[in-house]
């Protein structure tokens, strides 16, 4: 049983990668990343975060998310072309360094969300123009939009912040030329991730992408794709029941994580609630189950006798 493994791994999990001794490191809320001069090495540790607060460790998190964004970045690089050199470890990938542009574009199939960005969240509360998107009264929570819509944010190490198209136009920080085309790979790639998606009994809900320029200027995919961190997915077989029975739709994504702290009373600025080891063995099923629903393959689990941390230095030797 995966979730008898996972137990016995509760304590063989990836928060710092500080082990592998070199300085002047970057590190993001999930993704600690080196710059190696002509290139970076992203390692997805295994930490947590919700709200922009990390909450504690997931045990093969880490190997999830990176291993999702190879199984994209492969799916979608007849679309756009993307950052990937190797992936020398499950844990870690090896990508191109890209001029990255400063907004984060974000595409939305249905009108959902509990965080302050999302739209749900902010039509409930009465705005009806979202990010230069006009939206009708009468919408309700889990709907599917007539067509996905464009909803870019700033990027911010605190807290995104929503922007129109015509803003970010306005403000300098992408020329129209640009921001079109990032606009047509967006919603490409997006309906990419649907059509697959659904072909595995899945919705693709929304997802955010970043997309930068090579050193020839072309337009170039990066971060992660379609992971369920930055991606929102629930089932297909049953959203049609549970919205019409004014239930959520099933979730396999982050947002689980999100509802459950939400119902523990936590908000922006508070101390988040403990995380019980049976709740943490929960949700790294979840990942694992996403994982093999979206790329119809088995989840590997690595080497139990290895810890991750010597494992993955072994196999950055070459790099670092």
């Amino acid at each position: 049983m995966d979730k008898d493994i996972i137990k016995r791994n509760l304590k063989n999990v990836l928060d710092s990668t500080e082990f592998l001794g070199v300085k002047n490191y970057y590190k993001g809320k999930v993704r600690d990343k080196y710059d190696l001069g002509d290139k970076f090495v992203l390692v997805t540790t295994d930490r947590q975060s919700a709200f922009d607060v990390n909450i504690g460790l997931i045990p093969y998190k880490g190997q999830v998310l990176n291993m999702i964004s190879k199984f994209w970045f492969d799916q979608t690089k007849d679309i756009v072309p993307n950052h990937i050199i190797s992936v020398p470890d499950p844990n870690v990938m090896v990508v191109k360094k890209l001029k990255m542009y400063p907004v984060e574009v974000v595409v939305r199939a249905y009108i959902t969300g509990v965080t302050g960005t999302s739209m749900w969240y902010n039509y409930d509360n009465g705005e009806r123009n979202f990010c230069g998107n006009f939206l009708p009264d009468g919408l309700k929570k889990n709907q599917k939009l007539p067509k996905p819509i464009l909803t870019p944010t700033t990027k911010s190490d605190e807290h995104d912040e929503k922007i129109s198209p015509e803003e970010i136009v306005d403000n300098g920080l992408l020329t129209q030329k640009q921001w079109n085309a990032v606009a047509e790979k967006a919603l490409a790639v997006f309906n990419r991730g649907q059509e697959l998606a659904k072909k595995r009994g899945l919705i693709l809900v929304d997802t955010k992408y970043e997309f930068g320029e090579d050193e020839n200027g072309n337009l170039v995919l990066g971060d992660e794709v379609h992971t369920p961190d930055s991606s929102r997915y629930w089932v297909l077989d049953t959203y049609e029941g549970r919205v019409k029975r004014g239930e959520e739709p099933e979730y396999l994504d982050k947002e689980y994580l999100r509802l459950w702290l939400r119902a523990h009373g936590f908000e922006y600025g508070k101390e988040p609630p403990e995380i019980t080891d049976e709740l943490i063995i929960e949700f790294s099923s979840r990942y694992i189950d996403v994982y093999q629903r979206m790329t119809g393959e088995k989840f590997v689990f690595p080497d139990e006798n290895i810890k991750i941390q010597d494992r993955i230095k072994a196999n950055l030797k070459s790099f670092i």
